[in-house]
Formats: C-alpha cells, structure tokens, sequence
C-alpha cells in the first residue's frame, strides 16, 4: 500500500492521497469482488484518466466490464442499461467511476440488481426507498470531480425521462463500501467543471447548515467544509496541477455529503429543476442559485451566516450579526465572479419561456421543503426572475 494514503471511516471507508487509485487491487480484494463493472460516463474514456483505471486492473490480473453510457444527469433508462450489462457479463461487484451522475448511477445499479424493478420504484417522495434492503452487492467509488460528495453520501438523484424530473433514492444501504480520493485524479478537469462542482460543495454545506435541525456534527462538518472552499477552490481553478488545492477541494465534496444528511434546502430544488428541464449541469445551476437563496434566506439564518463570513476569512469582530450575514453574501457573489460563475440564468440557456415550467418542477421538489425560510411556488418563481 502506497505510504502517503490516509484511511478513516465515517461511516464509508476512505482512502485519501494522491496515488491511492493504484491500491485499488487490494480494495477489490477486500471487498471479494472477482469481477467488477465500472460505471461511468463517455466523456470518462477519453481523458488521461481512464486509462489509469484499467492499467492498474490489467497489471493486477482483474476482469472487469465496462458501462460508459450514463448521461450528466443521470436517467432511469441508463440504470436499466447498465444493470443489463452488469448481469450479462457475471459481474459482482460495481466501480462508480467519475463524477456525481457516475456514482449515483452506479449506487441504483446496486438497488435494481437486487430488487429489480423501476428506479421510480424506490423514489423516497413515495416512500419506495422503505423498499430497499440488503445485502447489495459491494461499490467502490472514485470521483473525479470534487463536487456532490456522492462517495460517502445515501442518496442517488435520478432523471425521470417520463416525467422530466428529478427524484431523490435515499436509503443507509446506497453508501459506498469504499471511496477512493485521489486528487490526481482531478487535475485534468476544466476551470469552468472545477468552479461548478466546487460550487456545488459548498452549496450543499451552506444549506445543511442552514437547515433549522439540531444537527451540531453535521454544522461543525459544513463549516469546515464551507472553510475549505474559501481557501482552496479559486487556486483549483486557476492553478489546476496545484495537489493541495485538488485535495482540499475533495475532502470539502466529501464533508458537504455527510453534512447534508440534515437536507438541504431551495436551492437545490431550484438546481434539480434547471437540470432536468434546461439541462444546466448541477454544480453551476447551484453556483447561481445560492446567491438568491442566500439573500431570501438572510433574515431567519443571521447568526448561522456569521458563522459563514468567519470561515470566508472575514474579520466579523464588531459587526452585528446582519452586518457580517450581508458580509458573508458578498463574498460569497465575489467568489463566484472571481472563478468565471455567470451571474444570471440567460447565460446559460435558460430562456423566459422556461421559468413556468421551472417553478412548477422546483415547486414538486422536496428539498425546498427544509429550506430555512418556508418558500411557495411563486418565492421560487421570485428566485428564478432575480437571477434570469
């Protein structure tokens, strides 16, 4: 086992360093996998990463399949696909290779190889995750972005192609066996990919935090989390090689995943519907999203959003609660502006036409449902039109 890879549990197994993918052998063999199928999405097969994958699978001596066809918001139809494969080729064992919609993929292949079904079937918005029970059979997730910390996370967010949504599978039994952080693996992604998903990190801490739960592990978690994106993710962009900063940025992914197990907030259900009906990709839709967010949310979240302008690097010696909430909401749009975030949705795709659509599906969204400030369908149609 390389030297330089730290391991701890909370509750997932993780191996953190840079070269840790090249222990991924031993980790197949931990876990008495004989024949994995990796997941993952057809952008993955063309960069230099891939290759590595299967180098370090040849030189061991292991079978494995291959499952390249998951969309970047994952549909019910890809699970289908790739359980199909998953069952034709004998394997017993998954890799979730990639980004966020890689590993959630690979997490509801898990659920449909032993339960079948449809992925709807186990929608947790109709009580289908109750339907989910072990054993599933053994994942090992390695993410190569540094965003949705869907390595150690108990949820999968999956496209209805019928009902062009998204939904929420949640259940104890979709968090992986193993999670492998190798920042190695990150440094090729685009400025633009590393600003979203880095984005989309702190999104999901900022929301925890906010959720009005009594949760002070979770908070303590986001906070850190939240600190962690302020110091590293703008070198991430613009220094992409730079180890630490890829580093860091994953271990934020990673806590803003265990944070969220409090929920999030509206936000993301604002994202969820820009992803599924615009197709703008998750972590940028939240990049945009959360400054309205934040702004709506101010007045019932002052002292948590002062805890925020602290771990921001902001000197809030003096200032009242509102001032440093306020403070904390600048920095935040400073960030954005400072990693190349568009400010508004029409620079994206999003056209006027799109926003009924929008609200009505962020309105069918769960996640507005713990938002710290109760919001209607026309607060989040509000949301939209501030940022359109």
């Amino acid at each position: 086992m390389t030297s330089n890879i730290s391991k701890f549990s909370f509750p997932t197994t993780i191996y953190f360093g840079a070269g840790a993918l090249d222990n991924l052998p031993d980790y197949i063999q931990d876990l008495k996998i004989q024949k994995p199928l990796i997941v993952t999405d057809p952008g993955m097969l063309d960069t230099d990463v891939f290759p590595k994958v299967e180098k370090v699978l040849k030189d061991a001596g292991i079978q494995y399949s291959i499952f390249s066809k998951v969309n970047p918001n994952p549909l019910d139809s890809d699970i289908s696909k790739a359980v199909e494969v998953f069952q034709q080729t004998g394997c017993n064992g998954l890799i979730g290779f990639g980004g966020g919609s890689a590993l959630d993929a690979s997490k509801m292949v898990q659920v449909i190889a032993a339960h079948g079904g449809m992925v709807n079937d186990y929608d947790i918005s109709t009580g289908g995750n109750q339907n989910i029970k072990g054993p599933l059979v053994p994942m090992i997730a390695i993410p190569t972005t540094a965003g949705t910390g869907s390595e150690v996370g108990s949820c999968s967010v999956i496209t209805s192609v019928e009902q062009g949504r998204k939904f929420l599978v949640c259940s104890p039994l979709l968090i992986p066996s193993i999670a492998i952080l190798d920042p190695e693996l990150t440094t090729g992604l685009p400025a633009s990919l590393t600003a979203g998903t880095g984005m989309d990190a702190f999104t999901h801490c900022i929301e925890a935090l906010t959720v009005k739960q009594l949760h002070p592990m979770c908070d303590a978690i986001a906070l850190k989390g939240i600190e962690f994106v302020a110091k590293y993710l703008e070198t991430a962009v613009k220094s992409p090689n730079n180890i630490e900063a890829r580093g860091y940025m994953q271990l934020a992914a990673m806590m803003g995943a265990v944070a969220f197990q409090k929920d999030l907030g509206a936000a993301h259900s604002l994202s969820h519907s820009l992803s599924a009906v615009c197709h703008v990709p998750h972590g940028l839709a939240n990049a945009i999203c959360i400054i309205p967010v934040m702004k709506f949310n101010k007045e019932t979240c002052l002292k948590e959003y002062a805890k925020v302008a602290a771990c921001l690097g902001i000197n809030t010696f003096g200032m009242s609660d509102n001032e440093a909430a306020e403070k904390a909401i600048e920095a935040v749009t400073d960030l954005n502006r400072g990693i190349g975030i568009p400010e508004k949705l029409s620079a994206v795709g999003v056209k006027k036409e799109h926003l009924e659509e929008l609200a009505t599906k962020a309105f069918l969204d769960g996640c507005h449902q713990t938002n710290a400030r109760k919001c209607s369908k026309e607060d989040l149609m509000n949301l939209y039109k501030e940022v359109f």
